[in-house]
């Protein structure tokens, strides 16, 4: 596939790479693609489809649920809403799209069914997930196909099945041939096709840092993004503070068309494209930002926020527009494949209260004590309340690991 141009490349055409952890690392490589008219048209038809199964097979496990019955298999949903569905004058329209998409609709349902029954008999960690709801078509409009329903071909395009040749934006080359790929049709009316790519536990590991300071504890907040080792301070960019006079403005219009009307869709298609925007830049400066501290720290030490707690009350609109959650789990996940120590300090540990000279309970305390910057401890101490906080981080991140507490 032909190589593009990185000055060319711009917010849209993002990469977005999580990491499941099993027999290896998958990651996920998203590029913008382009379809033309008549392929936006199948692929429309493809996402009705594939939204009409998944709404069928959430409808049977309800229905089986109210009457008692067990619920049904997905190779029993496979016969029924596809294969036999597509017999009925009702359903017919199934056979002109790929089958592919369609049985991972499926699967997709089972997996959400099975992450819902976890949660309640708490297998699954995080926090709780709720029953699957049916899918709606002014959301976000997704088709996942295997390996036997789409190809790479030769001069870039992606084929696939009953679509045809898509143009591709590629930033990049896959490292490997991908497993799968989901066309994405986003509430803005943009299509990504997001790859998923198998590599090994060690593709991504870096060279250790042999220097003792290349380690650092971090400490989050609302001032200042994060506070590093050294009083290092990483500026909050409050990207949807930047976007939201301007989002105000168009949810206004929206309010004003006329429900079903053309210019509601057009206004709602307006917001959307805002809230695309502010998402996009968030991800890709917080994408840097791990970048550089896993680049320039052997080792990380991070406090475990309750960020559900944070979220609520009258710091949530701040609290979400840093994405504490989104930074930390990255974090992590880029330490894990590029081979760095990465320790959580209990939530509870008091690194703000704590003197970091002396060792006494002296900082500030309480919600009086949150505006509370600069401090002064009983040994004669003067501290910067963030930069104390992020010694006492490393401090405690160290001990755990030396004493064998830690999962780094």
């Amino acid at each position: 596939m032909p190589a593009r141009d990185p000055a060319k490349r711009d917010w849209e055409d993002r990469i977005v790479v999580p990491v499941l952890y099993g027999f290896g690392v998958h990651l996920r490589y998203a590029f913008r693609v382009y379809p033309t008219r008549p392929q936006r048209q199948l692929l429309a038809r493809t996402f009705g489809c594939v939204r009409t199964v998944y709404n069928d097979a959430v409808a049977a496990r309800k229905s089986a649920h109210r009457e008692g019955l067990p619920y049904p298999t997905t190779a029993e949903l496979d016969k029924r809403l596809i294969t036999a569905a597509k017999q009925t004058p009702e359903r017919s329209w199934l056979a002109q799209v790929s089958t592919v998409p369609l049985q991972q609709a499926l699967r997709d349902c089972h997996a959400a069914y099975k992450n819902f029954f976890d949660s309640l008999r708490g297998r699954r960690n995080g926090t709780k997930v709720g029953p699957p709801r049916f899918k709606r078509r002014s959301n976000t409009q997704t088709a996942r196909y295997t390996r036997n329903g789409f190809r790479l071909k030769g001069n870039g395009r992606l084929s696939i099945a009953k679509v045809g040749d898509l143009k591709v934006a590629w930033s990049r080359e896959l490292p490997v041939k991908p497993s799968s790929v989901t066309i994405v049709k986003t509430a803005a009316g943009r299509y990504y096709a997001s790859f998923v790519v198998a590599v090994d536990d060690e593709a991504d590991l870096l060279e250790p840092l042999a220097i003792p300071e290349a380690e650092t504890g971090i400490d989050l907040g609302l001032k200042s993004f994060a506070v590093l080792r050294g009083g290092k301070t990483i500026a909050s960019p409050k990207f949807f503070r930047a976007m939201e006079r301007k989002l105000k403005k168009a949810q206004r219009a929206l309010s004003r068309k006329r429900k079903g009307s053309a210019n509601r869709a057009k206004a709602r298609i307006a917001v959307a494209k805002i809230h695309e925007k502010t998402k996009a830049k968030r991800d890709d400066w917080l994408n840097k930002q791990v970048k550089i501290i896993i680049g320039e720290n052997q080792a990380v030490y991070v406090e475990d926020l309750n960020v559900k707690g944070l979220s609520q009350g009258r710091i949530a609109k701040s609290v979400h527009d840093t994405a504490f959650g989104m930074f930390l789990a990255r974090l992590e996940s880029k330490a894990a494949r590029a081979g760095r120590t990465f320790v959580k300090v209990d939530r509870f540990f008091p690194s703000t209260q704590l003197c970091s000279a002396c060792g006494a309970l002296t900082g500030p305390k309480g919600l009086d004590g949150l505006r509370v910057r600069q401090w002064s401890c009983g040994c004669g101490a003067e501290h910067d309340r963030d930069v104390n906080a992020e010694i006492n981080i490393r401090r405690e991140g160290e001990r755990l690991v030396a004493e064998g507490h830690a999962e780094t």
